[in-house]
């Protein structure tokens, strides 16, 4: 049986290129159900981490972004990665469409977990619902909490309220 030496190259390349992809899908489903920036370095310094990412607006300005909690105590998974989900993606929106200098995430625990985002941007009247929006609310609705966002008199608010108690 004759090798064609020149098409088994082809083949090899193909199969190379689809093991990459089915490789970088496994890690990007993975990365979904839970971000392992929350193992390596726990929900406020994978939040921290994220705000540095996200400092710099694409008409090159700079966001400042503060990251405080107080008194978090250790969470269950679920509601940690729902936390980390809707700041990113609060502190995303607020780079993207804000014109913010300043960005504060806010983490307060006691009965229920607070997320609270504000931003100085200014005002632009009525936010219009996006996916990111949806995805917020509907994270926060999953686990029986609470979320509003649009403009406030400083700037733009999101804030979300999650049971400590998830189902």
């Amino acid at each position: 049986m004759p090798v064609d030496a020149e098409r088994a190259s082809e083949l090899l390349s193909t199969l190379r290129t689809d093991t990459r992809t089915a490789i970088a899908d496994v890690r990007r489903l993975v990365d979904d159900l839970r971000p392992p920036a929350l193992d390596e370095l726990g929900l406020v310094g994978a939040l921290r981490q994220r705000a540095d990412q996200l400092s710099w607006r694409a008409d090159g300005a700079s966001v400042s972004v503060k990251v405080s909690a107080d008194g978090l105590p250790a969470l269950p998974a679920a509601l940690e990665v729902a936390a980390y989900r809707i700041a990113t993606e609060a502190l995303t929106n607020v780079v993207r469409h804000s014109r913010a200098t300043v960005a504060v995430l806010a983490l307060r625990c006691g009965k229920e977990l607070e997320i609270e985002i504000t931003d100085d941007g200014p005002p632009n009247g009525a936010w219009t619902p996006g996916v990111g929006l949806q995805a917020m609310r509907e994270r926060a609705a999953e686990l029986g909490g609470r979320f509003e966002a649009g403009p406030s008199p400083a700037g733009g608010r999101v804030h979300a309220t999650l049971p400590m108690v998830t189902t």
